[in-house]
């Protein structure tokens, strides 16, 4: 989520700053308005430049299926459908970023890309929340999980999930920034420490969330597990083996997300604006891969989004093909 506000410089071209291009010098990465120079290509902004290619690729793929396909309307793929959006629009932005700061450099444009990006990143990881809340619903609640209570519960949510982001993405663009207070700025510039220090916090809280709920999903998974078991009078192979994966998956899951985004956000809380810079880069980084992986697990493994692929490919698959209905706890 606060990774998203990182990408705006790679520090050679100020000359303010050291001339050794951000492997020794300045640990933050500046935005700034500079000359008309032209600047060297930071191969770091390069990685993050393909990176958001391949994330708006992937998750533009995943939008236009689900706004293709009137069957996937369930509140599980609007969540999905969030999800991507969101990373997508994180997708564009590293693009964009990446244009604004060899191309067109101007000071307030480019701002408004930070915010956009910050706005962006935290959609994704709110989304990938309301998901998780989502999948212990339709397993705590599954007898009234398929009511038009759940329906307006997780548009609800999509709202405040989105409306914080916005919020969130505006502050550095309303004035919460260091671009005139050197002092103030993180290392992540242009946005504060305190500005910084919020967004992970904010994310801290978001994975405990997850953590919690995912630990009582597999304690709901074991238990029903069990009572397969008593009643059967020992628990089958198949169930044993479904059981296990569905553990395993929500661990492969969770660990990702923590993998991608904790080292980036405790970084962004313990780093020292005067570290070289290509300690943000390389926490920052992987944080971008999330977005990458976030439409190989929630999406592309889905069998309604598969068949709707070979629809919108392909327009040869058989309709009288079944698929299975499936519930949240399966994407």
């Amino acid at each position: 989520m606060e990774a998203a506000a990182a990408l705006n410089e790679s520090g050679a071209a100020d000359p303010r700053l050291p001339a050794d291009g951000g492997g020794n010098g300045s640990g933050w990465l500046e935005l700034s308005s500079r000359p008309p120079a032209p600047a060297a290509l930071n191969p770091w902004d390069v990685m993050l430049c393909v990176s958001g290619t391949a994330i708006a690729c992937e998750n533009a793929l995943v939008v236009a299926i689900i706004c293709y396909s009137p069957a996937l309307r369930t509140p599980m793929f609007v969540l999905v459908g969030s999800l991507a959006t969101a990373d997508l629009l994180a997708g564009l932005g590293l693009i964009l970023n990446f244009v604004f700061q060899y191309v067109i450099r101007s000071e307030t444009v480019s701002l408004l890309t930070v915010g956009f990006l910050v706005a962006s990143f935290a959609a994704s990881v709110s989304s990938l929340l309301a998901i998780t809340v989502d999948r212990y619903l339709s397993l705590y609640n599954a007898l009234t999980y398929y009511s038009e209570r759940t329906v307006l519960c997780i548009h609800t949510m999509l709202a405040g999930a989105w409306g914080v982001s916005l919020c969130l993405g505006l502050l550095p663009v309303l004035g919460w920034n260091c671009l005139h207070d050197r002092a103030a700025c993180s290392v992540v510039r242009p946005l504060t420490k305190s500005n910084v220090t919020l967004l992970s916090a904010s994310f801290f809280l978001i994975f405990l969330i997850m953590l919690h709920l995912y630990i009582e999903i597999c304690k709901i998974v074991c238990r029903h597990a069990h009572q397969i078991a008593l009643q059967q009078h020992f628990l089958t192979a198949s169930h044993y083996v479904a059981t296990k994966k569905g553990v395993s998956t929500l661990a492969i899951i969770l660990g990702t997300f923590g993998a991608s985004w904790l080292p980036f956000a405790i970084y962004c809380v313990v780093g020292d604006p005067d570290y070289p810079s290509v300690y943000t880069y390389a926490t920052l980084l992987p944080a971008t891969y999330n977005s990458m992986i976030n439409p190989i697990i929630y999406a592309y493994r889905n069998q309604e989004i598969q068949r709707s692929m070979w629809v919108l490919f392909c327009g040869c698959f058989q309709a009288k093909v079944s698929f299975r209905s499936r519930s949240p706890s399966d994407v």
